[in-house]
């Protein structure tokens, strides 16, 4: 089968890949994606799904049949996804006369002399110096432009979280590989740790954030190994909630607790997950969701998935030049 998870993601990448500068995407580009897009998504066309329908013969008598809709996931995801979709092209769009300006390389120095950079253009050899960067005159950006700004800001951040919630519910409705139910740990604790552990048995009422911020998480490869090990023991919970163990009627109480606790465990599991992506958004796959866009077979799903990936990530790429604009604008303002 085509790996649309892999074949969409790489065709984004061509189209959106030099996306570092707050711009309209050059005509020829949006061309490209709009064309092949609608190739792309052509093929949700015949995942169809039946359901009983009626029909009026031409002597005026109706029938039972069998007719088609588009599969439910495909109905509900794939409009809206098309939807954001628009919404960050016309983001871009809108870019066409600012004021702010990009530089990125030594010689372009003197064109920032009067401006302020969202960072010193010399200090580029650290992490991401490739980016081109921002720049505003010393006064900084008018209000109108700030307020603009601003709202572009709060509305690529809300699709960023659109694009997020249907990719993760996509996620969640494929099947989990058995390979990986085969790397599970047996017990959940041993998994995410004591410290954590603790933290989400307590009885009373549990706070993520709070869990997290005793965590000390300082970057991104931290968060990962985090989420991978909290994935794998909400589900080691998971399974034991759903087996039944009791073989008298005397171990049944104690069955009957010890599920409502593996069910409390997962469901707690599940918000410090929610609770880590939304703290960090550009957080990569966790190897869950790794290993089942690898190995997930049905095409609809993937088509799914992939895009609300893409949408994501062009989402969040918004979100962070807006920032780097807007951190150079709070720079000209206090001097």
């Amino acid at each position: 089968m085509l790996n649309l998870n892999l074949l969409l993601p790489l065709f984004a990448a061509t189209v959106f890949g030099g996306c570092h500068r707050l711009e309209p995407l050059p005509v020829e580009k949006r061309s490209m994606w709009r064309r092949e897009m609608d190739c792309l998504l052509s093929v949700c066309d015949y995942i169809v799904e039946l359901f009983p329908s009626k029909e009026i013969m031409p002597d005026g008598t109706t029938r039972e049949v069998m007719a088609t809709r588009p599969r439910s996931d495909i109905y509900v995801n794939l409009p809206a996804l098309e939807k954001l979709d628009d919404m960050l092209l016309e983001i871009l769009d809108s870019f066409q006369k600012t004021e702010f300006w990009y530089v990125n390389d030594e010689g372009q120095k003197d064109s920032c002399a009067a401006a302020v950079p969202c960072r010193p253009v010399s200090d580029r050899g650290g992490e991401k110096w490739w980016l081109p960067v921002p720049c505003v005159t010393k006064p900084g950006l008018t209000e109108s432009a700030r307020r603009d700004l601003q709202q572009k800001h709060d509305c690529a951040s809300q699709i960023h979280k659109a694009a997020m919630a249907i990719n993760n519910g996509v996620l969640a409705e494929i099947r989990i590989p058995e390979l990986y139910k085969q790397t599970l740990p047996k017990c959940g604790r041993a998994s995410v740790g004591d410290l954590i552990y603790r933290h989400m048995s307590f009885p009373g009422k549990f706070s993520p954030e709070y869990l997290l911020d005793r965590l000390e998480i300082s970057s991104e490869h931290d968060a990962l190994e985090v989420a991978d090990r909290v994935e794998a023991a909400m589900h080691v919970w998971r399974r034991k909630a759903s087996q039944g163990h009791s073989r008298s009627p005397w171990s049944a109480v104690k069955d009957l607790m010890e599920s409502d606790k593996n069910v409390m465990l997962a469901s707690r599991a599940g918000d410090v997950l929610l609770c880590l992506k939304q703290r960090f958004p550009g957080l990569s796959q966790t190897t869950l969701d790794a290993s089942k866009i690898q190995y997930n077979k049905d095409v609809g799903q993937a088509i799914l998935e992939s895009y609300s990936r893409v949408l994501e990530s062009l989402a969040y790429n918004i979100v962070t030049c807006i920032d780097d604009v807007l951190l150079a604008d709070e720079s000209a303002r206090k001097i």
